[in-house]
């Protein structure tokens, strides 16, 4: 399968420049997801287009087991500041996260799939909106998953492109690896007056110094030691003047987390620590937004994929992940079905190494036939076990 694969590589890197060319962001993917479809199609899968709105549902084979291989196709609002023949052409949008590469890889699974005598089917998940949600709070996944993307399958499979490993390189480890994320909005209510007589008035940044102390304070001594978990402060807007103390005070951060059961446990804790404004004399407002899953990768598929990396590149070439709080939309998917996400090494030798979500991101075109093979190989082996 990688042999295949390398012998698509110019195509691969076509369609990945091409999409990078012509990023596109949220829901909005209409140019990419019509390629992709009209692609598939040529290729004799049975596509439904404008699935959770705009992503692309294509599936081969008949009967027997099902497993769905996911790829999201948007991009960010990102200026670019590479000088590459493929850069972005659109200001302001740029594919900084390897979406343009997630897209093309799949594609070239797909393609590797339709020439196979399969026993059973394959079905192809290209999202949007995994960067970002919707008016409803709802992501490219969330749409998809409503819609019956993953209905009947058996397994759901995934990857991520890595800048900081090496190309030829995988990661894959079973259990928890991403985390899940809410994010919340809050207002502290005080009685605004002059800076000069702060007796007179409810000063809502001393009530916010107090609510900060005890939101640092929940993951240390609330939670237990080794679950992960972070509560963040992302912004704090309050005032328009030296000499003026204002009304209220707004602010807004983030929770990750990795089970359900800490998720409940942080909001819990969250609203008993505002709740120290109204001991003071004040009041709050204080809602929650659910997010995403944390990501739990199955341990049976964890092992397949592991079992192929092996296999088409060697056993030292395969790694635990680089476990983070970072979060995806992909454990959506795995709500009815096992499942999981490995991160594929696309680094750039002799160049310094940009993060996701960076305007100057890119990665090693040579391990677009790599990532292509591992998703066709797997794929493969769960319908013949």
């Amino acid at each position: 399968m990688l042999k295949q694969a390398n012998a698509i590589s110019e195509e691969l890197i076509e369609w990945r420049r091409d999409f990078h060319m012509h990023p596109e962001t949220g829901f909005d993917v209409q140019r990419t997801a019509g390629i992709v479809a009209d692609e598939l199609e040529k290729m004799g899968y049975r596509v439904k287009r404008g699935v959770g709105k705009t992503g692309v549902v294509a599936e081969i084979g008949e009967g027997g087991k099902v497993v769905a291989i996911r790829a999201d196709m948007d991009a960010l609002p990102i200026f670019e500041q590479n000088e590459t023949e493929y850069v972005s052409t659109i200001q302001g949008k740029m594919h900084a996260c390897g979406h343009d590469s997630h897209t093309a890889m799949a594609l070239g699974a797909a393609q590797l799939l339709a020439k196979e005598k399969l026993n059973g089917r394959v079905r192809f998940l290209f999202q949007p909106c995994e960067e970002t949600a919707d008016e409803e709070g709802k992501s490219g996944a969330q749409r998809m998953y409503d819609e019956g993307a993953v209905e009947g399958a058996d397994y759901v499979i995934a990857q991520h492109v890595d800048p900081t490993s090496p190309v030829g390189s995988i990661a894959i480890n079973e259990g928890p690896s991403g985390g899940g994320v809410d994010s919340w909005q809050a207002v502290i209510y005080g009685k605004g007056g002059h800076g000069a007589y702060p007796h007179a008035s409810l000063d809502p940044f001393v009530m916010l110094s107090h609510v900060i102390m005890g939101l640092n304070a929940i993951i240390s001594r609330k939670l237990d030691p080794f679950e992960p978990a972070v509560i963040s402060i992302g912004a704090v807007n309050g005032g328009f003047t030296e000499n003026v103390i204002p009304d209220k005070v707004e602010l807004k951060g983030t929770i990750r987390f990795t089970s359900l059961e800490t998720q409940k446990k942080i909001r819990e804790e969250v609203t008993r620590v505002f709740e120290i404004v109204k001991i003071l004399g004040g009041n709050y407002e204080l809602n929650f937004l659910f997010g995403g899953l944390p990501l739990v990768n199955d341990k049976t598929v964890a092992d397949m994929i592991e079992a192929v990396g092996k296999d088409l590149l060697g056993e030292g070439n395969v790694h635990p992940m680089h476990k983070s709080l970072g979060a995806e939309d992909f454990p959506e998917f795995l709500k009815d079905a096992p499942g999981a996400m490995y991160t594929l090494g696309t680094r750039i030798e002799g160049r310094e190494v940009y993060e996701l979500h960076h305007p100057k991101f890119d990665l090693d075109e040579r391990a677009l036939p790599i990532g292509t093979a591992v998703l066709a190989e797997t794929a493969l082996r769960f319908l013949r076990s």
